[in-house]
């Protein structure tokens, strides 16, 4: 299975469809976790997905008249939602999540979820657009994306920052490799360079380009007018006076900071997926990188902003799944092995290396780059996992 994420261009009225089943969905994930939470404190038992939907539909909404307008959007939507935050519950049991949360109104990512109707029927593609249920055809803003021979599994409608995109998800089969080469890379990740390959690959840091630092130095004036905006909105609250900022007002600026977010993570994915593609086009017979510990290093508060800008987890995650696609090895070395620390000419440790020595400089006389020594070593790693 493979997704496809692109924008689309809805009408008015489907624009009204979407934010419709968008809220009625954040509201039924809310409705089936406060339900739960309630019926276990009472009961001691867990509702299933399944318990509620049934209990919503022929209970609840008919001795309830005044929620009917939950049944206005797609059932479909309202399933996966229940689905969603049954499965939030089940992470929290594993140990894998904290305790679900409620979603909040413009603030959390809530999407529109539609699936073939029965299985005789496919959801229709063209090179410019798309057929969604509920919906009818919608506008593709990026035409011949979306691959239009394969049959469409499903999808997801999303808003972002006041713009529409549609996911869907394809069968499609995995390429092979066949020409690989005999040598793997070795990739150190890091702040000053982003990626150091032991090919001689460097890939600078963005977030130092002239590009980010002006858009970082716009969302601080930004966020800057929306907090004024704000403070004086529940000052004149609280006084009950007129004039100064509305909530219209307030909304405008909130998004004036949202599209510069969401333009400033678009650079930094748009760099890692070219990052990543320029190291699999090598065809490397396998590739090794170190198993970081990413919510570890966001507690150094001196770092972690950096940290997350980097897009670490990220990196990690997309390189995965595209060694995975194209059959390539890939190796993840202990978070405790010193790649940097150890010499890739006569193998000794220098354990008072500092994070501001950028050259390693051993005793044998090996003089090298501190992250090339650091990707020789990751390459030549023997103890490893493959992912």
């Amino acid at each position: 299975m493979r997704a496809y994420k692109t924008e689309i261009n809805p009408t008015p009225e489907q624009k009204r469809i979407i934010q419709q089943t968008i809220g009625t969905c954040r509201y039924i994930y809310n409705f089936y976790l406060a339900h739960n939470t309630e019926i276990y404190e009472k009961e001691k038992r867990f509702v299933t997905a399944n318990e509620f939907s049934k209990w919503l539909n022929n209970d609840f909404i008919p001795n309830n008249p005044e929620y009917s307008w939950i049944k206005g959007v797609s059932s479909k939507a309202v399933k996966q939602s229940i689905i969603n935050a049954e499965g939030a519950f089940k992470r929290f049991f594993k140990g894998q999540s904290k305790f679900p949360k409620f979603k909040k109104k413009n603030k959390s990512n809530v999407k529109m979820y539609f699936v073939k109707t029965d299985a005789k029927t496919i959801i229709p593609c063209e090179r410019h657009r798309i057929k969604v249920p509920t919906l009818g055809w919608v506008k593709l803003k990026e035409k011949g994306y979306i691959p239009t021979n394969k049959i469409i599994k499903s999808g997801t409608v999303s808003i972002q920052a006041g713009r529409y995109y549609v996911s869907v998800t394809v069968e499609e089969q995995t390429k092979e490799n066949n020409q690989k080469s005999t040598e793997g890379i070795g990739i150190d990740l890091g702040l000053k360079e982003f990626v150091v390959c032991s090919n001689g690959l460097v890939k600078r840091n963005i977030n130092k380009t002239k590009e980010v630092k002006k858009l970082e130095k716009k969302l601080k004036r930004e966020q800057r007018c929306l907090s004024r905006k704000y403070e004086d909105f529940k000052k004149r609250n609280k006084n009950n006076e007129k004039g100064g900022a509305t909530r219209q007002n307030i909304q405008k600026q909130a998004l004036k900071v949202q599209k510069l977010h969401q333009k400033l993570t678009h650079i930094r994915i748009d760099y890692v997926n070219k990052t990543i593609s320029e190291v699999v086009e090598q065809k490397p017979s396998f590739i090794t990188i170190e198993d970081l510990n990413v919510s570890g290093m966001m507690k150094n508060r001196h770092l972690s902003k950096a940290i997350a800008q980097q897009k670490l987890y990220e990196f990690r995650n997309k390189l995965t799944t595209k060694c995975k696609v194209l059959d390539i090895e890939l190796r993840t070395v202990d978070k405790f092995f010193p790649s940097s620390k150890l010499c890739h000419e006569c193998g000794q440790i220098k354990k008072d290396l500092k994070l501001s020595d950028r050259k390693y400089i051993c005793d044998c006389g090996y003089v090298e780059d501190r992250d090339y020594n650091a990707s020789l070593n990751l390459r030549d790693a023997k103890i490893y996992k493959v992912a």
